[in-house]
């Protein structure tokens, strides 16, 4: 994959789509800054930036962070990155959020390179997540069928207790893959509109779906 200084990206994709994983490739490959709404949120709030602060606040009160905080917090990113490349993973999520973003990028004489949609089956997700189990202690990662504990329910690394996270249970999944395909889903067509948007297919392993992703940004960016 031929490498271009600057390239902004977002990758789409349902929860459990396998963006994550293709995340890490692209990051690794492209050398780009990983923007993960997460991590943007814990590194404002471990900064005590007054934005970090008011996002804190929502947060210990067990409430969502309102979109003019994170928006807040994304301008502040793409202020600190300037021409380098990104990958947007997480964000945006709903079509406000991304006119959002053209306004904060077209301020700064900047512009969205491609819109990656990993696009995973609905019923493949829910078994994909429903064998999905990380560590309590240490948040290492298994799998049931390719990846199991050395001993069962105990973590190799720290011996911390291995389960299923509550929002990984089969009837969780469902209600957040539908919460995605209503907030969510509209922005393929958005940016498929802008002429910008590239579908791969999440069905596949992680090695054929990035092997498309290469193939489609290798075309695009010849």
């Amino acid at each position: 994959m031929s490498k271009k200084k600057g390239l902004k990206i977002i990758l789409l994709g349902a929860p459990g789509a396998g963006k994550g994983t293709q995340a890490e490739l692209l990051v690794r490959d492209l050398g780009l800054t990983h923007l993960s709404t997460g991590n943007l949120l814990r590194e404002a709030i471990a900064s005590g930036s007054p934005l970090g602060q008011e996002a804190a606040s929502y947060m210990s009160a067990g409430q969502l962070v309102p979109d003019e905080v994170i928006i807040g917090l994304v301008e502040e990113f793409f202020g600190q990155i300037g021409e380098r490349g990104c990958l947007l993973d997480g964000f945006p999520r709903t079509l406000p959020q991304a006119q959002a973003l053209a306004e904060i990028m077209e301020a700064q004489g900047q512009e969205l390179d491609f819109v990656i949609e990993v696009k995973t089956d609905p019923e493949l997700i829910v078994s994909r997540l429903a064998e999905r189990l990380v560590c309590k202690k240490c948040g290492a990662p298994f799998h049931a069928g390719s990846k199991p504990p050395k001993e069962p329910g105990i973590c190799d690394g720290c011996g911390g207790v291995v389960e299923r996270r509550a929002d990984d249970e089969p009837d969780t999944i469902r209600k957040r893959l539908a919460v995605y395909a209503e907030q969510t889903a509209p922005l393929c067509d958005y940016y498929e509109k802008q002429g910008i948007l590239i579908t791969v297919d999440g069905n596949l392993s992680r090695e054929g779906t990035y092997q498309q992703i290469k193939a489609q940004l290798g075309v695009a960016m010849n």
